[in-house]
């Protein structure tokens, strides 16, 4: 080991070695530790335990060895508050990918033992043989990594709706199935109200044209269909033939009636925050002009796919990272093609959402759809390949800052003439 004494500032010395690699074997209640010098010899190892105490005495002794510029540390996270506490220690963080790294652990032997300190000092020499090969992590900027909070807390929260409203759906289909499928939602304030003033088939029992039309004016609703179609629609709803206290029904549907209207109300502010964020955001104005963005999708593109626009150092590598791609395999007589599932999963979930919608309101996507179904690519596949091409456009508006013009962007007005 090639190590040497220097001063402190407070007149101690310190241990400095030439060349130094940790790795962090990271867990929900304690992380393995493990730094190497670079003829791979271990200099300190210890296992940790998640608290405030533990990963300040971590970092003081990291400090310790050599100086957190030039001490990387390699882990197997892109994001989260750890890698966040790392890189504000002053440590380039190596990010691992779990996939990658799981391929090379072979070369360290091939006995299936596991243990945090083992896979830390596997991924301490994993940085210092390969870290030309990973990638950097760069600290998300505090507009974006707000917009990506609401816009993962909203996805959350109309997930946890979704679940709701099949359970009221299949209660109701079960033992009151003439709500159902009353009006156009179940999560819809008047089918909420409805379900309110009407749990149960016996209270619902006198419900006539003429108090249904008093519900409605009550309730002010001005759906399509008139009070004797919402009547008839209820009438022919079938009888369930095993039924159940009316007492009991009226407390499971109260319950998720209630439920819903919770989230309906956090699902709209958060909503609200989304929009004020969205308009001190610098990128949003350049983004804001693409075919059917609204609020939520806009959050979704720029705190999802902002980030790796932001890291990537090409187009394509941003496209593979957002899941847009396929992957090739390619090795003597075998060609294959594949789907790609090693990608940031909301940055697709996002970018694909986006596409989907957009061939609906432009004519450039819709063709480029059109011609991915002609060549017999299947609507998920023809959907990538859409947002694929929208990925180029998204890049060059992200990076020149340059808000999209419909008018500007050739492909599209081709595609307007028809040619």
């Amino acid at each position: 080991m090639r190590i040497r004494g220097s001063p402190r500032r407070d007149g101690t010395s310190r241990l400095e070695v030439a060349v130094v690699f940790c790795g962090w074997d990271w867990g929900a209640t304690q992380h393995g530790v493990c730094v190497i010098d670079d003829a791979g010899q271990v200099l300190w190892r210890a296992v940790v335990p998640h608290h405030q105490e533990g990963l300040t005495a971590v970092f003081d002794r990291l400090a310790g060895l050599a100086d957190p510029g030039q001490l990387p540390v390699a882990i197997e996270r892109g994001e989260g508050l750890l890698v966040g506490l790392i890189a504000d220690a002053g440590h380039p963080v190596l990010v691992a990918d779990p996939f990658g790294f799981k391929a090379a652990r072979p070369r360290w032997g091939s006995t299936p033992t596991k243990s945090d300190l083992a896979d830390a000092f596997m991924l301490a020499d994993y940085a210092r043989t390969d870290g030309h090969r990973l990638r950097r992590y760069e600290p998300v900027a505090p507009a974006t990594r707000e917009i990506s909070v609401l816009a993962r807390a909203r996805t959350g929260l109309v997930a946890a709706r979704t679940a709701a409203s099949n359970q009221l759906w299949a209660l109701l289909s079960e033992y009151w199935p003439g709500p159902a499928g009353l009006f156009a939602k179940l999560t819809s304030k008047i089918a909420l109200a409805f379900l309110t003033d009407y749990p149960t088939p016996q209270s619902a029992s006198r419900l006539g044209e003429q108090r249904m039309t008093q519900f409605c004016r009550r309730h002010h609703y001005n759906g399509q269909r008139t009070p004797a179609e919402l009547t008839a629609r209820l009438r022919s709803a079938p009888t369930p033939a095993e039924a159940v206290s009316p007492v009991a029904l009226e407390a499971a549907v109260h319950a998720l009636v209630a439920q819903i209207r919770v989230l309906n109300t956090e699902i709209a502010t958060v909503e609200e925050q989304t929009a004020r964020a969205l308009q001190t955001h610098p990128k949003a104005a350049l983004l804001r002009s693409l075919p059917r963005t609204d609020t939520v999708s806009l959050a979704q593109l720029i705190g999802e796919v902002g980030p790796i626009l932001d890291r990537c150092a090409t187009v394509e590598q941003a496209a593979a990272l957002c899941g847009v791609v396929p992957v090739t395999r390619a090795s003597g007589k075998v060609h294959t093609v594949g789907f790609r599932y090693a990608c940031h999963k909301p940055a697709r979930v996002a970018l694909t959402g986006f596409a989907d919608n957009s061939r609906h309101a432009s004519a450039w996507a819709a063709h480029r759809y059109q011609q991915a179904r002609d060549r017999g690519a299947r609507h998920p596949h023809a959907v990538r390949i859409v947002a694929r091409t929208w990925l180029r456009v998204l890049w060059v508006c992200w990076h020149t800052n340059t808000a999209y013009d419909p008018e500007v962007h050739h492909a599209e007005r081709r595609a307007r003439a028809g040619t």
